[in-house]
């Protein structure tokens, strides 16, 4: 298909349908609860922050399918992705570095888990699995908006 014929279904600055917006509404908090409760119990069952990063960035990129990239970018900006990169980096840092200051290894453990239960008896798995997940979910945000801001330009072979 040449360049020139190439037509969308929808105007990607507006967004899709009525339906699909009102649908997009009322499941992408169920999607973004859904990845957060698979990254906090990631060390209890499989997931963990990996598979919750990438629950978190489908939860964004519904939104910005469903209401176009302009109403998206207005909301979660480039700032904030980097902001939130950086604070998942930050704190994977922070947390394997506390193992070295105590005389460990990097990011070991650190906390007394006696007798405590649930997620406080896993000690700083569940900090790590967050620090992932917002790595996780902001690099694939990223990757996703640095591919729709792409644009084919008529006359262009490339």
């Amino acid at each position: 298909m040449s360049v020139e014929k190439r037509q969308y279904y929808f105007d990607q600055s507006k967004g899709m349908g009525i339906i699909v917006k009102t649908v997009t509404r009322l499941t992408v908090g169920i999607v973004f609860l859904f990845g957060i409760n698979v990254a906090l119990k990631g060390h209890l069952v499989p997931g963990g922050g990996v598979a919750g990063g990438g629950a978190i960035a489908l939860a964004l990129l519904s939104l910005i399918l469903a209401f176009g990239k302009e109403t998206a970018l207005k909301n979660i900006n480039r700032k904030r992705i980097t902001m939130i990169a950086t604070l998942g980096m930050m704190m994977f840092l922070f947390l394997g570095l506390i193992g070295l200051i105590g005389g460990n290894l990097f990011s070991t453990h650190f906390m007394d888990n006696e007798g405590k239960f649930g997620i406080l008896k896993a000690n700083i798995i569940p900090l790590f699995n967050i620090a992932i997940c917002l790595l996780v979910g902001s690099g694939v945000y990223t990757i996703f908006i640095t591919l729709i801001m792409l644009q084919v330009r008529k006359g262009s072979d490339k």
